[in-house]
């Protein structure tokens, strides 16, 4: 399945897209850009849709194609855009444990549906995406609580998350600890909007109106996602960090192959998951963009730990 449109616009515009980007981002690239590097990059991009498509499993019901990433070599596509870290050992102390309630799963639910979540974002040529899913979780924090649903800023989080490299990558969970640990309070993306490039980060009085971080549990739910569905329940979005390499190419259905755990390097917020259909999935909210994927989301395969995504959770209480 291809997307003409994307099509006509690669063949226009693709050689222009990497010189555009800010000269002060750290993730600007160091290779130049041509008409003949970008044409070489479709046209492998076209063979890989055509391995992707041809998957010799079953039940394979993901489709890849032309999209925005079709102009990057995948070495490019990662450099700029898989930049997030994961914790070697993501769970808690057990003093810091909370126990997670052993509540029956209803066959779907997400988030969205409670009108909790933002709206995708996209962290253009920033690789930020560790920023990301920590400020989606803590929007959805603070609205599961009755406020009222806040755009916050990613930008305050790149600059001043000081044990991460802001564009150039970085762990959710330093920054959750960071949060946690000095009880800063994320102001409104207008306050302190996005720039896609790393800046001095911008101190605020303690009385300036924001959201903080009370706490923050970290779990490996690998072999065991039902419990991380009770704790999505419980705590609301959630943030993983998964193997997002093929991810390059992704249109929609559900991702069931090509990615692998052990080999994390994007970080994304889970809103949901579906049970109703034949193959269970996940609900994978990412910050590419809505013309990315299905409206900027993926669905993944649940109970197999496909991609990782149950290796390396986040929840947020606010």
């Amino acid at each position: 399945m291809e997307r003409a449109p994307w099509r006509l616009w690669l063949l226009s515009c693709c050689c222009l897209a990497l010189e555009a980007a800010d000269p002060g981002s750290t993730v600007t690239p160091t290779w130049s850009r041509s008409r003949g590097r970008d044409a070489a990059a479709f046209r492998e991009s076209l063979r890989r849709h055509r391995f992707l498509n041809s998957s010799p499993w079953e039940n394979t019901t993901a489709f890849y194609g032309v999209n925005q990433f079709s102009y990057l070599f995948p070495e490019e596509f990662k450099a700029i855009y898989l930049r997030s870290k994961p914790a070697m050992f993501p769970r808690q102390p057990t003093e810091m444990y909370k126990p997670i309630p052993n509540v029956p799963l209803p066959l779907r639910f997400d988030w969205r549906d409670k009108h909790v979540v933002t709206q995708v974002r996209s962290q253009q040529m920033c690789g930020g995406c560790w920023a990301f899913s920590v400020v989606g979780a803590v929007e959805s924090a603070h609205a599961i609580q009755g406020e009222p649903l806040e755009v916050l800023s990613v930008q305050q989080v790149l600059d001043c998350s000081y044990k991460d490299d802001g564009c150039g990558g970085g762990s959710p969970l330093n920054a959750l600890r960071w949060l946690n640990k000095t009880q800063v309070k994320l102001v409104e993306d207008s306050e302190y909007p996005f720039k896609a490039q790393n800046g001095l980060c911008r101190y605020f009085s303690s009385s300036q109106s924001g959201v903080s971080v009370k706490d923050y549990t970290s779990h490996d739910f690998s072999e065991q996602e039902d419990e991380m569905a009770r704790a999505l329940l419980t705590f609301g979005p959630l943030v993983v960090v998964v193997d997002a390499v093929s991810w390059q190419d992704y249109l929609g259905g559900i991702i069931q192959h090509h990615c692998s755990s052990g080999e994390a390097n994007h970080a994304v917020l889970v809103t949901g998951f579906d049970k109703t259909g034949r193959i269970p999935y996940w609900i994978v909210r990412n910050s590419w963009g809505r013309s990315w994927g299905v409206d900027g989301y993926a669905h993944v395969k649940m109970g197999s730990n496909i991609c990782g995504i149950a290796d390396s959770v986040s929840a947020v209480s606010v």
